[in-house]
């Protein structure tokens, strides 16, 4: 049998805490800050869980 690989572009974005959560980045916090408020860059600026709907398909990715 050959090795599983993991996604490339999901070994990217996502990571998995400590206790097995799965973390994400939000959108729209790459560039373009003088367009947006201080406020509305901050909130984007902390990591977020992934929905419980994607998890199970983020850890097949992931290869967990």
């Amino acid at each position: 049998m050959p090795k599983n690989k993991t996604h490339s572009g999901a070994k990217k974005r996502f990571r998995i805490t400590g206790t097995g959560k799965i973390m994400r980045q939000r959108a729209n916090h790459v560039h373009k800050f003088h367009e947006k408020s201080p406020q509305h860059a901050r909130r984007l600026a902390n990591d977020v869980i992934v929905a419980a709907a994607d998890t199970k398909v983020v850890k097949r990715l992931l290869g967990k």
